[in-house]
C-alpha cells in the first residue's frame, strides 16, 4: 500500500486572453444555497441625480455593468478572506498611505 501525499500543489494557468485582466470599480457579494457569488462591476457612464418615483427622494444613480461574475463554494470563502487579508496587510506595509486613507 502506498502512502498518499499530504501536500497539494495546485498549478494555476491563466488563458492568454485573460492575462491582462478586467477593470472593476467595485464588487458586490451575494449567496445562493450552494455558492457565494461575487459580481465585479464598472460604471458605464457618469453618475446622475435621480428622483424616486414613490417617495420623491433624490439619490445618486450610478449605472454599472457586471464585467465578471465569480461563483465559489462556501468552503472557499474563508480561504479567500484569509488571502485578501494577508495581501491587504502586505500592501499597507508597502504603501503606508494607501488609497483607502484618502476616502
Amino acid at each position: 500500500m502506498t502512502e498518499q501525499p499530504q501536500e497539494h500543489r495546485v498549478e494555476i494557468t491563466v488563458p492568454s486572453d485573460h492575462e491582462v485582466g478586467t477593470h472593476a470599480s467595485f464588487a458586490s457579494v451575494w449567496r445562493t444555497q450552494d455558492s457565494f457569488v461575487i459580481d465585479f462591476s464598472t460604471e458605464v457612464r457618469p453618475a446622475e441625480v435621480a428622483e424616486d418615483p414613490d417617495s420623491g427622494a433624490r439619490y445618486l444613480h450610478v449605472p454599472a455593468r457586471v464585467v465578471a461574475r465569480v461563483r465559489i463554494p462556501p468552503g472557499q470563502v474563508w480561504e479567500l478572506m484569509k488571502s485578501l487579508e494577508q495581501n491587504l496587510s502586505a500592501y499597507e506595509r508597502e504603501n503606508p498611505k494607501s488609497s483607502h486613507d484618502e476616502q
